[in-house]
């Protein structure tokens, strides 16, 4: 189908702050996309003391997703903190399930 190849890609849009940076998503946090958010996290939080990952205008997580956001967490456990903001219902509810909502500070 035309167009449907668009749908799957996610965006990663950063701006940093002094040293805060965010990460706002868009599209589709899944495994194709998953490798990608590892990357741009490890390449760009030395220094960082407070990591913001906007979900403002993701349309879908997986467990690949969830996996990077777990090692987002533990490397800025070391080095200050990681927020997740604007985080949708459809999302809320993959975070209750794999109950992530408790390791993770999440702010709808």
């Amino acid at each position: 189908m035309p167009g449907q190849g668009d749908s799957c890609m996610m965006k990663i849009i950063k701006t940093e702050r002094g040293n805060s940076l965010c990460l706002a998503l868009e599209g589709r946090l899944d495994t194709a996309a998953a490798p990608e958010l590892e990357v741009t996290v490890g390449s760009s939080v030395n220094g960082i003391k407070e990591l913001i990952i906007d979900m403002q205008a993701l349309d879908y997580l997986s467990s690949a997703g969830l996996q990077v956001l777990l090692k987002a967490q533990r490397i800025m456990n070391k080095q200050g903190i990681l927020r997740i903001i604007h985080v949708n219902d459809t999302i809320m509810e993959m975070f209750a399930a794999s109950r992530f909502k408790d390791i993770l500070h999440i702010e709808t």
